[in-house]
């Protein structure tokens, strides 16, 4: 449940954006790049999601029932453009977003519309910190919450993206009553710091477990991925990836994720998958369309059987 639009990246690699010529049309939207990783590896996935009533909104529903993601939860909002967002692709670790987000559909989502039976009996329910930072969407998430119980696995995605909030004592305030819903929290650093006010991993993820949930997972880059539950710590180093856009990788880590916890792995083995389907991704250009399939992110493990991943 959460962000969705167009992403239109540059085929160009480490041209300034003013100097680029060509682009690529793809899916994104942190949320909906999850949905599609999760159906990548054979599960069964939806999202709950709002367009605009145009072009690029047709375009959503396209591409989602081409990945097998089910696009019946996703409604038009009239008047409202779908997002678009531009990048500009400078390997390794520059990639900077501009978003075209004014009224953005994703955060039209409101209670009253939510199809809370497929909320309550999902195997696992996916929302991120940028569906709280407006209404109506803050209450649509806050009432599949209560009605999910905090039944496992509740998962809330700390997608800290500044530019969407008024400042960042609002998101930490709405992010720690959020805690208490569910059951695992995925971030990177400096979500997590949002989140707890500190950039020490061991701290954030105890943190994260005090404030109610039962796995706190934070990725570190280049330092690798922390995952801690009450009777277990994980650390899971990284592995070098020759990197083209790391912008999708730690969407492909979530969907990695998910397809993990439903099998009833144990958490290093979770850890290590997700961190190969990141890397695998931050070799490649577009998010949804990179994609790995569970035969690419086992070949990946095999080659690197001692690590983890650079972009998680």
């Amino acid at each position: 449940m959460g962000r969705v639009g167009v992403d239109v990246y540059p085929l160009q690699v480490g041209v300034p954006l003013r100097q680029v010529e060509t682009f690529g049309k793809y899916l994104g939207g942190s949320a909906t790049n999850v949905a599609v990783a999760a159906a990548r590896l054979g599960r069964d996935s939806a999202v709950i999601t709002r367009t605009g009533d145009d072009p690029f909104g047709a375009f959503v529903h396209d591409a989602l029932r081409a990945y097998g993601v089910d696009d019946s939860l996703v409604t038009a909002v009239p008047g409202r453009p779908t997002p678009v967002t531009f990048c500009e692709i400078r390997p390794p670790e520059d990639f900077p977003l501009y978003f075209y987000r004014d009224r953005a559909p994703d955060l039209e989502i409101s209670p009253g519309e939510l199809d809370l039976t497929a909320v309550t009996q999902a195997g696992l329910f996916w929302a991120t910190v940028t569906g709280l930072s407006a209404e109506p969407s803050l209450s649509a998430h806050l009432a599949a919450w209560r009605a999910r119980g905090r039944r496992p696995y509740t998962v809330l995605d700390l997608d800290y993206r500044p530019m969407f909030w008024p400042g960042a004592a609002l998101a930490r305030e709405r992010v720690r009553a959020a805690l208490r819903h569910v059951t695992v929290a995925v971030g990177n650093l400096d979500e997590a710091e949002v989140a707890t006010g500190t950039r020490d991993p061991v701290a954030a993820g105890a943190a994260l477990l005090a404030a109610g949930v039962e796995l706190a997972i934070v990725k570190q880059g280049s330092a690798g991925v922390l995952g801690m539950t009450a009777t277990e710590t994980v650390r899971v180093p990284p592995v070098p990836v020759e990197v083209v856009n790391g912008l999708g990788a730690g969407d492909a880590f979530g969907g990695a994720l998910c397809h993990g916890l439903l099998a009833g792995w144990p958490l290093e083995r979770t850890l290590r998958f997700a961190n190969a389907a990141g890397a695998i991704v931050a070799g490649r250009l577009a998010c949804a369309p990179a994609m790995p399939t569970v035969d690419e992110i086992e070949a990946a493990l095999s080659t690197h059987s001692e690590g983890g991943l650079t972009h998680a």
